[in-house]
């Protein structure tokens, strides 16, 4: 019987999960899902997670979190047609960024198939300028409890 690898993230090292439902157009001409398709998948947990913990439209706040960096680990392959669960954790709240990880799984093992990197930063979005801005008091208070 082999152990674990310990550098794959298990159901475990998540905080907050979401089942999305994988689409036919979601695969590439190999069987599996596209590559670009994991980076939709890690924005949608991280923003649907936000529109429903601070009960406004994140995209209306005087700031708002831009990707300025993101990153996907592929472990194995998933695919159309079985829901992928997409686990949630935060790694760093700084004053104007947030660090997630996301974790996307498929079927009943505890070990991810994907584990991608999405840093928000905060930006002002009253005016043109986009300057960094402390995060959004909603924003902070979402978040805080998925740190890790």
């Amino acid at each position: 019987m082999s152990t674990p690898d310990r550098n794959v993230p298990t159901r475990a090292d998540y905080v907050h999960w979401r089942t999305i439902t994988t689409r036919w157009r979601d695969d590439d001409a190999y069987g599996h899902l596209n590559n670009a398709t994991y980076y939709e998948y890690f924005d949608t947990a991280v923003n649907a997670y936000l529109f429903e913990t601070t009960g406004v439209n994140v995209r209306k706040l005087p700031q708002i979190g831009i990707v300025a960096e993101t990153s996907c680990r592929y472990l194995r392959e998933i695919g159309f047609p079985e829901p992928v669960e997409a686990g949630l954790v935060v790694d760093k709240v700084g004053t104007s960024s947030v660090i997630y990880r996301i974790g996307l799984f498929q079927g009943p093992g505890e070990e991810a198939a994907a584990e991608g990197r999405f840093v928000h930063v905060y930006v002002d979005n009253t005016g043109e300028s986009r300057s960094v801005t402390p995060l959004p008091e909603p924003i902070r208070d979402a978040v805080m409890p998925l740190l890790r």
